[in-house]
């Protein structure tokens, strides 16, 4: 069974106002379209763990949802921020795998993925792709970003929140 939006949201109403079963309910429906919406989006082994994140993230963020809105844009909003936020530690991970284990079995999907990554930071602003790979695969933080890119804080937060947003629409158009 799939859950509509109108009753997705009428849950997440009573789930709020403190009902478990509606709760319990919610959950269950929210990781049924989640296993859907991840399964043509990352390998099949790795769908289970990214619902659950997400679900945490929903029971975390319980407290935000506006009951006048649509609840599935809501959880789509979250679903891809998690998505994303996997997709990055998968990129760091293998990267620095190839950092040290190049001469290892298995580095054909390393240099993929990293092959992978620059061709879709390609596609954005050079100001955008810069911060995105100082502050998202880099690891270095937004004021060390503004100090190597000579831009400010405010637009290293502005090109790192719109690259992403064009990375994350670039990645479902393919």
């Amino acid at each position: 069974m799939k859950s509509g939006e109108e009753s997705l949201r009428s849950l997440m109403v009573l789930a709020q106002q403190g009902d478990k079963r509606a709760y319990a309910t919610l959950l269950d429906e929210a990781g049924r379209w989640l296993s859907r919406f991840y399964a043509q989006k990352i390998a099949p082994d790795a769908v289970d763990d990214l619902v659950q994140d997400t679900l945490m993230s929903v029971h975390r963020k319980l407290a935000s949802y506006d009951p006048k809105r649509p609840f599935l844009p809501w959880l789509a909003a979250i679903a891809r921020y998690r998505w994303v936020d996997r997709l990055r530690q998968t990129y760091k991970h293998e990267a620095s795998a190839l950092d040290f284990d190049v001469e290892e079995e298995g580095h054909e999907d390393v240099v993929g993925a990293k092959i992978s990554i620059d061709r879709l930071l390609s596609q954005l602003p050079e100001n955008q792709a810069e911060v995105i790979r100082l502050t998202k695969i880099e690891g270095h933080s937004v004021a060390e970003a503004c100090e190597r890119t000579g831009q400010s804080e405010s637009l290293v937060k502005v090109n790192v929140h719109r690259g992403l947003k064009k990375l994350s629409a670039l990645i479902e158009s393919e």
